[in-house]
């Protein structure tokens, strides 16, 4: 029988390189990044879903399928005439990646102002992924209607994902991020936080702090990320910190975080335990880091056991 996963978001086109003003098209965005790899690493009986909006210009088309071709389902990928995917472009300056983004006109805005639509998409949904971005770009009602939509699956036995992953560009004011992500996890089973990403604006005094206020908040799991060092699990019923995996040298860091919370509730679904699921994202991480670009060939992951 098979199970369904969604993740919901935006994805962009990015256009990465350069050098010599040539750059190259690609697709991505945090929550696509993560439904590629519960995709790749979620056993076959479960499909993994993507929930967003796009244009009707050639370059959402190519997006959708560029989605379809790595096994995401995008049945839930709805189009808005007039409308066109987000953009950003990656540079190099002093020894690291940046970003500039166009997302004006971006669909994904609207991915959430149909509410039947949107009940569609996470109608049978046993688990839900989404992001602190999913929520920046949405307009407050949208949001609204999102977070609550969200939480009708959660009270109806769906497992609930999010990560903060605080943009802070996107959001009006601080306390927009406050206000925000603290409903979001009263609506999740499981929050993966980066605990130098709250401090600013939670003024979290470590990762403990983060881990007990988000349980506070209502969710059940926290899984704070530090980097390079360990990761803090706390539950009601217990709490681990499980290291890093060691990795000779770092090619590329985008989807880090992305990747390891893939890999972390993959293995959770599968039955993993906390601890084993925490391994299991740190290893996948540090195999994508180990690779240029958000989305490595799935056969790469087989180094991440």
């Amino acid at each position: 029988m098979s199970r369904t996963a969604v993740s919901i978001g935006e994805a962009m086109i990015e256009m990465s390189g350069g050098e010599d003003r040539t750059y190259r098209q690609g697709f991505a965005g945090d929550t696509l990044n993560t439904a590629y790899y519960l995709n790749a690493l979620m056993d076959a009986d479960w499909t993994v879903r993507y929930a967003t909006a796009v244009g009707d210009d050639l370059y959402s088309r190519q997006m959708v399928e560029f989605i379809a071709g790595t096994g995401i389902d995008t049945g839930a990928i709805r189009t808005i005439k007039g409308k066109r995917a987000g953009l950003y472009m990656i540079h190099q300056a002093d020894g690291d990646r940046h970003f500039t983004y166009w997302r004006d006109t971006s669909a994904a805005k609207l991915l959430a102002d149909d509410a039947a639509a949107l009940k569609g998409a996470l109608d049978d949904a046993e688990l839900i992924y989404f992001s602190g971005i999913t929520l920046a770009i949405l307009a407050p009602e949208a949001r609204s209607r999102l977070i609550k939509a969200v939480g009708a699956r959660r009270a109806a036995g769906a497992i609930v994902a999010f990560d903060p992953n605080i943009r802070p560009a996107l959001w009006a004011d601080n306390q927009s991020v406050v206000d925000a992500l603290t409903e979001a996890a009263r609506v999740s089973s499981i929050v993966l936080p980066t605990h130098a990403d709250e401090v600013p604006y939670f003024g979290d005094a470590d990762d403990e702090a983060t881990a007990r206020r988000y349980l506070a908040a209502g969710c059940e799991e926290v899984v704070v990320k530090n980097g390079a060092d360990p990761a803090l699990v706390v539950m009601r019923k217990g709490e681990w910190r499980v290291g890093a995996r060691k990795v000779a040298s770092v090619v590329d860091a985008t989807g880090a975080g992305d990747s390891f919370n893939g890999g972390y509730l993959a293995a959770r679904l599968g039955g993993a335990s906390p601890e084993d699921a925490t391994k299991a994202g740190h290893a996948t991480a540090a195999v994508v880091i180990g690779h240029h670009g958000a989305l490595i060939p799935k056969e790469a992951l087989g180094k991440a056991g």
